[in-house]
């Protein structure tokens, strides 16, 4: 796993920030499309953008933590350019999933939950993502490839590391 780290916010990145809280500041329910924006425009959740959220909302940082940390589509460190997503749901891992992800981790380099030293894949090891008919299933940035083994995973590598 990435080691925790201080994070420094720069000026725009804190103006980005409080733009995209004050389009939601007094709708009640704010604070999930707060943080799906602000993920989207800073590209992880890390603590100091938490706190900045919960001073800025006045919402507990507990409260903040607890919804970051239990929702599977925010992530508390930074995601690689390309996520990588192998499902370890009950139908992928009896269709070998376990041995793609392995697969994934030798060609890249990283383990499930990291990201190469370059930042360009980060890997992650999912649950069920609702295409079981298609086991074994990994998706790459949402793009989903289906019935898969161990032999596909080279090629969809170089996909990603050929438009580089």
């Amino acid at each position: 796993m990435s080691k925790t780290r201080t994070v420094t916010i720069s000026d725009q990145e804190r103006a980005n920030i409080l733009e995209i809280i004050d389009k939601y500041r007094d709708d009640q329910g704010a604070l999930i499309p707060v943080l799906h924006e602000v993920q989207e425009s800073f590209g992880y959740l890390p603590i100091e953008v938490q706190k900045i959220i919960s001073e800025e909302l006045n919402i507990p940082l507990a409260e903040i933590y607890g919804v970051v940390t239990f929702y599977t589509q925010f992530s508390t460190q930074p995601k690689g350019k390309y996520t990588v997503s192998v499902c370890l749901g009950t139908a992928c891992y009896v269709k070998g999933s376990g041995k793609i992800l392995e697969k994934f981790e030798s060609i890249l380099g990283v383990k499930a939950g990291e990201v190469s030293a370059d930042g360009m894949f980060g890997i992650e090891a999912c649950r069920c993502i609702g295409a079981c008919g298609l086991a074994p299933v990994v998706t790459v940035n949402g793009e989903v490839y289906g019935r898969l083994v161990q032999a596909d995973v080279q090629s969809i590598c170089a996909k990603y590391m050929d438009a580089e």
